[in-house]
């Protein structure tokens, strides 16, 4: 896993959703009571950006067509059967980081 900075962002209770870049994945930060989550950002139904969404009762709404996301699995509703990737964050004392597993840690822990 590699950890990527995430700029412009700090920890604060206040709520929000920005799109960031970790490496090369476009992730969705979504601040929700006093939390950094780290999802996909890009919706697997249309591929609506999670980023112009909003968050209600822990999930990422799309701003598409309203599917949702748990923000702690990345679990959709029920009835979607489909998911968005969820990422590791980690608060350090120089600022907010974002973990990616690559294609091949994803094999090596298979094969573990």
């Amino acid at each position: 896993m590699k950890w990527y900075k995430v700029p412009g962002i700090e920890n604060s209770d206040k709520p929000f959703i920005k799109k960031v870049k970790a490496g090369n994945k476009s992730v969705c930060l979504v601040g929700y009571e006093g939390k950094i989550f780290a999802l996909s950002a890009k919706c697997p139904h249309a591929g609506g950006d999670l980023s112009v969404g909003w968050c209600k009762d822990e999930k990422l709404i799309c701003p598409l067509h309203r599917y949702s996301y748990d923000i702690h699995t990345g679990k959709g509703s029920t009835g979607q059967n489909d998911y968005v990737d969820v990422f590791l964050v980690e608060i350090r004392k120089d600022g907010i980081y974002v973990g990616i597993t690559s294609f091949w840690d994803k094999i090596k822990t298979a094969f573990k």
